[in-house]
C-alpha cells in the first residue's frame, strides 16, 4: 500500500484487518461496560394509533448519554423480535413517527440517535480521523452495540431475536456491530457507507468520502494514520468477522458509496449472505423494494 499517492491516498487496495482488531475492540466495549447502561424509556404522544412510541436513553462509549426512538406495535401477544436501526449520514434519529415499516411488521424498533448528528449536519468522519483510538466512529459503534443491550433488556422484547439493520452510514454501522455482537439473529446492510476506503476516496463524486479527500489532499502526511483508523471500522474488516446471516444492497449508480464498494464487503462477508445489486439504482439502492426484500429476508430469519 502506498498511502502518499495522490490519486489512491490509503492505497488500493481493501484495507488489511489490524493485528490488534478483537483487542481494540474488547477494549472499546470494556470501557463502556464500565457504566451500567441506566436505560430509561418515556412514552411520547404521536397520535398514532397503532403505534406505540417511547424516548429511550442509555449509556454509551465511556458512559455518555445515547438516545433513541422506540416503535411498538401496540397490538403485543408476547416479546416481540427487534431491529436496532442505525440511520445516514448527518439524519441522526430523525422524528418519532419517521419508518414505520418495522413496527408496522411486528418487531420492536429502536432506531438509535447517532451521536452529534441531526438536521443534516457534517464532518464527523474527520473527527480524530488520524487517531484510532479516540475517532468517531470507534465510539459510535459502541453506542450502538450498546444499544443491543438495552434494547434485550426490554420486557417487551425477546432478547434471543435482534438484528442489526441500517442505512448508508447506518449500514457501515450495521456491519460493524455485527462484528462485535456475535450472537445477532441478521444483519442488514443498504448502500453501507464506511466500506472499502481506498476504493471509496477514489471513486466517490459526493458525500463524506468526498470530505475525506480532500482532507488528505490538505494534509498529505497524515494519509498513514488515516488508513490505521479506517482499517478498524471498515466494512470489509467488519465483513471478514460478520457471524450472522447478512443482506447487503448496493444501487450500481450510486456515486455517494460506489457498488464497488459494497461489492469488496460482500465478498468478504464471513456469514451467509445475501447481496442485490439494482441497476439504474443510486444511493438509494432500490429504495422501498429493496427495504421489502430486506423485510421478507427479516421475517423469516425471526420465524
Amino acid at each position: 500500500m502506498n498511502p502518499l499517492h495522490p490519486e489512491a491516498p490509503v492505497g488500493h487496495e481493501p484495507l488489511p484487518t489490524p493485528d490488534d482488531y478483537r483487542d481494540f475492540w474488547a477494549a472499546a466495549m470494556e470501557d463502556a461496560r464500565r457504566f451500567p447502561l441506566a436505560t430509561g424509556i418515556e412514552p411520547i404522544d404521536t397520535r398514532l394509533t397503532m403505534i406505540d412510541v417511547f424516548d429511550v436513553t442509555f449509556r454509551g462509549s465511556n458512559g455518555r448519554a445515547v438516545s433513541g426512538w422506540l416503535r411498538l406495535p401496540r397490538h403485543r401477544p408476547g416479546p416481540l423480535p427487534a431491529v436496532v436501526h442505525a440511520n445516514g449520514y448527518g439524519a441522526g434519529r430523525l422524528a418519532p413517527i419517521d419508518d414505520l415499516t418495522w413496527s408496522a411488521a411486528g418487531f420492536a424498533h429502536l432506531v438509535v440517535n447517532t451521536h452529534g448528528q441531526g438536521g443534516g449536519s457534517a464532518g464527523h468522519l474527520l473527527e480524530s480521523i488520524d487517531d484510532a483510538e479516540n475517532s468517531y466512529y470507534r465510539g459510535v459503534f459502541v453506542d450502538v452495540a450498546r444499544a443491543v443491550d438495552a434494547v434485550r433488556g426490554l420486557a417487551e422484547v425477546d432478547p434471543s431475536r435482534v438484528a442489526m439493520i441500517g442505512n448508508s452510514q447506518g449500514g457501515g454501522i450495521a456491519l460493524g456491530v455485527g462484528a462485535l455482537v456475535p450472537d445477532l439473529v441478521a444483519v442488514l446492510a443498504q448502500a453501507p457507507f464506511l466500506t472499502d476506503a481506498p476504493e471509496a476516496v477514489r471513486r466517490a463524486a459526493q458525500g463524506p468520502w468526498t470530505e475525506l479527500r480532500g482532507y488528505l489532499r490538505e494534509h498529505p502526511d497524515r494519509a498513514t494514520a488515516v488508513a490505521r483508523t479506517l482499517s478498524y471500522v471498515d466494512g470489509v474488516t467488519s465483513a471478514r468477522h460478520a457471524t450472522a446471516p447478512g443482506w447487503m444492497s448496493a444501487g450500481l449508480d450510486d456515486d455517494i458509496c460506489p457498488p464497488q464498494t459494497t461489492r469488496a464487503a460482500a465478498a468478504a462477508y464471513a456469514a451467509p449472505l445475501v447481496f442485490r445489486e439494482w441497476p439504474d439504482a443510486g444511493h438509494e439502492a432500490g429504495g422501498a423494494a429493496d427495504r421489502e426484500a430486506a423485510l421478507a429476508v427479516l421475517t423469516q430469519r425471526f420465524a
